[in-house]
């Protein structure tokens, strides 16, 4: 069983994404503050923040005479103020938030429209968003791994380079081959062995095949059954550093029938294997009284070989609600009783 935050947190935290949403680009870092600076006896205004707690950065806004343009970054840096200690709340209070790290990423990302253009965040980062919208009160879930997937072309307005992009956080990204040595990058990682790690995946048949994603200039991971993952995602939102971050992430049914998939199919992780089972249990528990309708029509939706092989679980997974939220236990035996006429 698990706690839900009551309904007045929850509206809290609808208010923010729906703030969060409307505001545009984000600033990344702390909120910062302003200073003037002089060049050649002109004075211009710089805001100075911090990425990390020990690194300062500035960055040249305009002309100090330009009253307009002071009052524009200053109502986006109050606004900035205003999230990050609605984030610091909900953290307090059970709430998912990633670090900051995956924040300046996340930031980066959603600045130069990939989320509005087509790019889905997948993986732990939307398990964790999934629970947050669910008003789940849990133990912060901790990852080093960002997951974006991309199943058609990416409409951007302006087409951008991945790496180069990640470089733009000003965090010192390299890049790395997929499953094999020689294939070309599908993964970009800070140095060192726990160091964050974005992963560009994608739909194709057979685990680990690179696959070009030419308006990134880059390669993706393909992931069997991605496209039935992909389809109709719905917008949402990740609390990470001070940021709460619009993204796109896979509806709940077909996160949590891929994730059952993912379980059962691990070779040699069965660490990973127990966590995709744990998330799945979690939000089919979270959805608690949509979770039956959820469930049939997103089992529905998967393609037949997909639906065999989910089923080989399906008698497990029922043991784990017999007693706690019958209702749902009843759902996935109809689905099984279905698979086995």
């Amino acid at each position: 069983m698990i706690r839900f935050h009551d309904e007045t947190i929850r509206t809290h935290f609808a208010e923010l994404k729906e703030r969060a949403r409307a505001a545009g680009a984000l600033l990344p870092g702390t909120p910062g503050s302003l200073v003037t600076h002089k060049v050649k006896g002109n004075p211009y205004l710089a805001r100075a923040y911090y990425l990390e707690s020990s690194r300062r950065v500035e960055d040249y806004i305009g002309p100090a005479d330009d009253e307009a343009l002071r009052a524009t970054i200053t109502e986006r840096m109050q606004f900035a103020d205003w999230v990050q200690q609605r984030v610091i709340q909900l953290r307090k209070l059970g709430f998912q938030v990633a670090d900051r790290g995956a924040a300046r990423v996340l930031v980066e990302l959603h600045n130069r429209g990939a989320f509005e253009a087509g790019l889905v965040l997948v993986g732990t980062l939307a398990y964790m968003a999934r629970l947050n919208d669910l008003g789940v009160a849990l133990p912060s879930t901790r990852t080093m791994d960002i997951d974006v997937a991309r199943e058609r072309h990416l409409k951007l307005a302006v087409q951008f380079d991945l790496l180069p992009t990640l470089m733009a956080t000003k965090l010192p990204f390299v890049a790395v081959p997929g499953l094999s040595p020689r294939s070309p990058p599908t993964s970009a990682q800070l140095r060192g062995a726990a160091g964050l790690r974005v992963d560009v995946l994608t739909s194709g048949k057979k685990l680990g095949t690179p696959v070009a994603i030419p308006e990134l200039s880059w390669h993706a991971q393909s992931v069997p059954y991605y496209d039935y993952l992909l389809q109709e995602p719905e917008a949402g939102a990740v609390l990470a550093g001070g940021h709460c971050i619009p993204v796109r992430i896979p509806r709940a049914g077909r996160f949590i029938w891929h994730k059952l998939y993912s379980s059962r199919n691990r070779r040699g992780q069965p660490e990973k294997a127990r966590k995709d089972y744990q998330q799945a249990v979690t939000l089919i528990t979270a959805l608690q009284g949509d979770a039956p309708q959820e469930l049939r029509s997103s089992f529905v939706a998967a393609p037949s070989p997909l639906r065999r092989i989910i089923g080989a679980g399906l008698s497990s997974l029922a043991k784990e609600f017999k007693s706690s939220l019958p209702e749902i236990h009843e759902a996935l035996s109809t689905l099984m009783a279905g698979i086995k006429r």
